[in-house]
C-alpha cells in the first residue's frame, strides 16, 4: 500500500454503512496515537480519524484498517534513535523579513528534531506584516514552540 490514506475519500459525519462499536474505534486510534512518535507520517491521518470517535461509521473504521495495512507494509520505515544519545529536541526557526515583493509578509519556516531525526516542518507565510526583522522573528519562534 502506497499511502496511508485514499486521497479520493472524505471523511463526513454522514458516512454509509452500519455502526461499529466505539470502544474498539478508540482503542484502534490510541494505538495508531502511539506509534505517530516513531511514524510521524500516519499523524495527519490518524488525527483526521481520530475526529470521527463519537458518531463514527464503517467508513471510518475502514479508513482506520488502511492506515494498519500500510503500516504492515512499511515497517522498515520511521524514525531511528541510536541507543547511546540522548533524545535532545532541537527547533531551528527563520524567517525573513517583508520577503514577498507583492503583499510585504514574511515567510516563517521551523525544522524540528528529535535525537538528530527530522520529525517535523512547515513553511507558512505570516498573517500580518511585521513591521521589523525583530518582530518577524519573534512570530516564528512563537509558532516553534507551539
Amino acid at each position: 500500500m502506497a499511502t496511508s490514506m485514499a486521497t479520493n475519500v472524505k471523511l463526513t459525519l454522514e458516512g454509509e454503512g452500519d455502526s461499529f462499536d466505539s470502544s474498539k474505534y478508540r482503542g484502534m486510534i490510541g494505538s495508531l496515537l502511539y506509534l505517530t512518535m516513531s511514524r510521524p507520517d500516519i499523524m495527519y491521518c490518524v488525527c483526521l480519524c481520530a475526529r470521527f470517535q463519537e458518531n463514527l461509521n464503517m467508513s471510518h473504521v475502514e479508513a482506520v484498517k488502511r492506515i494498519f495495512r500500510y503500516l504492515k507494509g512499511t515497517m522498515h520505515l520511521g524514525l531511528w534513535f541510536p541507543k547511546f544519545t540522548g533524545v535532545d529536541i532541537m527547533c531551528f526557526a527563520d524567517s525573513d523579513h517583508e520577503g514577498s515583493l507583492i503583499d510585504r509578509k514574511s515567510t516563517s519556516g521551523v525544522c524540528s528534531f528529535v535525537a538528530f531525526c527530522l520529525t517535523s516542518w512547515f513553511s507558512k507565510k505570516q498573517t500580518f506584516i511585521a513591521l521589523s526583522t525583530t518582530e518577524a522573528e519573534y512570530v516564528v519562534v512563537g509558532r516553534a514552540c507551539a
